[in-house]
């Protein structure tokens, strides 16, 4: 599903116009990436958590020459599965 699909959906479902569905679309997408920037963690009850996570400076090979390489740390945005979702797919 791609963000046009999705915001089809939403209209459809909550019976607004596509702009206005769009409008909820990108607000929603806005807040979370708002507060990941700002260090919060955005937990949605029963879909699932938003969060950054620390990734550790670690060693790989380029492949294509083979060569060792330091992979610098850096932050992650990160999604955990709340119970509902988990157990929706598994159906």
């Amino acid at each position: 599903m791609t963000k046009t699909d999705l915001i089809s959906v939403v209209a459809e479902k909550a019976e607004l116009k596509k702009s206005v569905a769009e409008k909820a679309v990108n607000a929603v997408i806005d807040s979370i990436t708002s507060a990941l920037v700002e260090g919060d963690k955005v937990q949605l009850i029963g879909f699932g958590t938003f969060e950054v996570r620390d990734r550790k400076e670690r060693n790989a090979k380029n492949p294509q020459t083979g060569e060792s390489m330091v992979i610098p740390a850096q932050k992650s945005p990160a999604f955990k599965a709340g119970a509902k979702l988990k157990t929706a797919v598994q159906k």
